[in-house]
């Protein structure tokens, strides 16, 4: 899986990624948080803090690192991660709530 591009939702809450064959797949504020690749986040697991992302987090800016990946900034401030484009395929392919939910 090869992911293309990325943007927020309209609203903030996740980011849109689509995948070479055209699919689309959404990955929340909350989980892009908690799995943040920056020094911080891996800290922040590391040392068992902030398990729970701030009440109200959402997408505020996503910024292209050139062809590598994207930079996500969030409405907590925290904007210094660096999330490459292998690592975003990583994160969509794995099952997600509304993969469980049956419409």
């Amino acid at each position: 899986m090869q992911v293309l591009s990325a943007e927020p939702t309209s609203d903030g809450q996740a980011l849109t990624c689509v995948i070479a064959d055209g699919t689309r797949r959404e990955l929340s504020a909350a989980l892009l948080w908690k799995r943040c690749p920056s020094a911080q986040g891996r800290v922040r697991r590391e040392r068992g803090l902030h398990h729970t992302p701030p009440d109200g987090l959402h997408i505020r800016a996503v910024h292209a690192i050139g062809v590598y990946g994207v930079n996500i900034a969030f409405s907590d401030g925290h904007d210094r991660g660096i999330y490459p484009w292998t690592y975003l395929a990583e994160l969509a392919q794995q099952p997600q709530m509304q993969d469980f939910i049956i419409y």
